[in-house]
Order: C-alpha cells, then structure tokens, then sequence
C-alpha cells in the first residue's frame, strides 16, 4: 500500500494544475509526444461540458456470453446478434446505461467493412437498450498470441482462459506492425467519429501488463497519435490501472480527456484513489472494479462511485465462456460452482446472480 501511495502521489503531484504541462517524461519520445499532443487534448473545462449531457455513466464490460474472447465476438461465423440483443435487454432492465466492448485487429484485418458492419450491427442493438458503447483498441492482457479463426474453448475453471492479447507480443512492442495497426485504428475511428452511440475511445486496456512494463509505451504514444489525427467528436481515453508503472500512467493521464482507471480494492484503498485522481480536475469514469472476494462489491463500491460521480462500469454482465465468475488465480479444476462469484450479474438464463445486487442497482440508477 505504501508503493501505491507513493506513486499515486508522485503521479497526482506531475499533473496537477500548470505544474503538469512542464512535467518531463523519463523517455524523449514520450516527453516529444505528449508536447505536440498537448494543444489537441481536450481543455477540462470541454470535458466537464460533455459528462454534463450523459446521466451517471453505468455498466459493465460486456462479452456475449458465446464468445470466449474478443475474435469469436467480432468474426463472421461467430458475431451473435440475438445473444447480444437477449443479453444487453437484461442490463437495460437493471438501468445500465453504458457497455464498454473490446474490438481485435485481427478481426479487422480479416474483413475491414464486414468489421465494421458487424460494429455498427452492435451499436444498432445497443441503441435499442438505451445503452452507449465505450470501445477498447488494445489489450496487454491473457494470451500472448492470438490466431484469427476459430478460438479455443474455455478450459473448465479457469479465469478468461480464452482471452487475447490485441495485438500480442512481440507486435505490441516491434514498431514494423504499427504499418498495419495504424489503417486498422484510423479507418475505424473515422468510419464512426460521429456517432452518437458511442461514449468514448478507450484506446489501450492495461498498457504494460503481462511484464510488458514500458515496452507498450511507444504503442501508446502511437496509438493516441492516430487517434488525435482524426479527432473523433468523442473523447479519448486509457485507463490507469498499475501505479508501479510511472511512466506509462504519467502519459496516460497527461494525453486522456477524461480520466479513467481500474480498481479492485475495497472502499479504503479505493477512496484514496479517487481522492488522488480528482486532483486531475477532470471528469472520471471507474472502467473495471467489482471482484466479490476482494470486497470489491455492488453493495459498497457502487453507492461510492455513484456519490463521486465517477461512472461505474463492473467487469462482466453475464456467466459465459470467458469465465470470469473465477477468481483471477484460483482455477476450479472441474469448473464446478465457484463459492463465490468473482464477476458478472447474470447467469446464463437471465437470473440475477443475487437478486439484492440486481435490486440495488436497479434502485441507484433510478430504474
């Protein structure tokens, strides 16, 4: 705890009020990029403007309960509007008003305008519900090496077993594949910078995860880099989430327009970070939280988030094959009933897995 404190405090200290824009990154690159990026970055006072046209932000990141992983979503033989259709008509039912949805360049890359379809499919029937989307570029999280085609299936018990990285290692750190993922990221962005039914741009999930550490930075300076090129009308964003990792939150928070993040504590730790993170002076968005055994809980972090408001968005809507109703590293080897759920609302029939949360987030978000 007292490494988060430090770090955190150190993070709060660089980029706070005018002290922020003479902050010089540990890389030149960094510090190079983030200048020339600074003028395109939304003032705060625009960002408070546009969390001021949304209700409270609430939801979850959201996987038909079909796909193992983002490809078996997104690709052709397996995108599943009526999961997707059933599914979210159940987080509409509670009040949720916002998902937050991984895309994969390699579904992409196999099909750019079916790709693309298939997303404006989504948004279609995310719409219906009332829901935004907040789509997510990259991911330093899970398998290292992820294959278009047909996907494994979920290995009994075991957490996200299917889950890929986007786009894995060692292209997330060798910059002769940002040829390809630069069209991938800009040919999106343009195709739906207009659209109203998409909240926000969350551009890497988790840069430096897997031990990757600052080897995503210059992915992440990119990745911001193109996106600023289009300037899409919704804002940018990449999430903190590991405050060992100096360097790569300083360039998150510096070049975000709105301040998202993850936590998974429980109330203490978490108001520490909130009360750090407000010293940024921008709208805030809590894009993971919600893991039961860790007391990180609807009964005691929604209220919280709610009273900030900082939107709310739990990871998991519904049990399904990714999993993740299992603890990070505490597999069930006969994938039998876990004692506790770690994530997720619904079971696979639309049950609520306890009412008393179903009922309490349905009564914070006015439902």
């Amino acid at each position: 705890m007292k490494k988060l404190l430090l770090s955190l405090l150190l993070l709060a200290a660089t980029t706070t009020g005018t002290f922020a824009q003479k902050t010089k990154l540990k890389t030149k690159g960094a510090a190079a990029t983030a200048a020339a990026m600074q003028g395109q970055r939304w003032s705060a006072a625009k960002a408070h403007a546009w969390y001021r046209q949304h209700p409270w932000l609430s939801g979850a990141n959201f996987t038909p309960s079909t796909a193992v992983n983002q490809l078996e979503m997104w690709q052709a033989d397996t995108f599943d509007p009526a999961t997707i259709d059933k599914e979210l008509g159940w987080a509409e039912s509670i009040g949720f008003n916002t998902m937050r949805v991984f895309l994969h360049s390699l579904a992409w890359q196999q099909d750019p305008q079916g790709f693309k379809k298939r997303v404006g499919d989504y948004l279609a029937i995310a719409d219906k519900h009332h829901i935004q989307t907040m789509l997510v570029f990259f991911d330093d999280c899970w398998d290292e090496h992820p294959k278009p085609g047909k996907q494994p299936s979920p290995k009994p018990g075991i957490h996200n077993s299917g889950w890929v990285q986007d786009p894995g290692d060692p292209a997330s750190r060798d910059s002769a594949t940002f040829v390809k993922l630069k069209p991938y990221v800009q040919d999106v962005l343009r195709s739906f910078a207009n659209d109203k039914r998409i909240l926000l741009w969350d551009l890497y999930n988790e840069p430096g995860n897997k031990g990757e550490g600052n080897a995503s930075l210059p992915l992440l300076r990119n990745v911001f880099a193109w996106a600023r090129e289009v300037n899409p009308s919704q804002p940018l964003s990449a999430g903190l989430w590991n405050w060992g990792l100096v360097e790569l939150n300083t360039f998150q928070a510096l070049n975000s327009d709105v301040m998202t993040y993850h936590n998974y504590d429980d109330v203490p730790a978490h108001e520490r970070v909130i009360e750090l993170l407000k010293t940024h002076g921008r709208p805030m968005i809590c894009t993971e939280y919600m893991a039961r055994p860790r007391n990180s809980r609807f009964v005691n972090i929604f209220p919280l988030l709610k009273k900030n408001n900082i939107g709310a968005i739990n990871w998991g809507l519904v049990d399904g094959k990714t999993n993740t109703k299992y603890q990070w590293d505490v597999p069930i080897a006969d994938g039998g009933e876990p004692s506790e759920w770690f994530h997720e609302v619904f079971r696979k029939d639309g049950t609520p897995y306890h009412q008393d949360e179903a009922d309490l987030i349905r009564k914070t978000n006015g439902k």
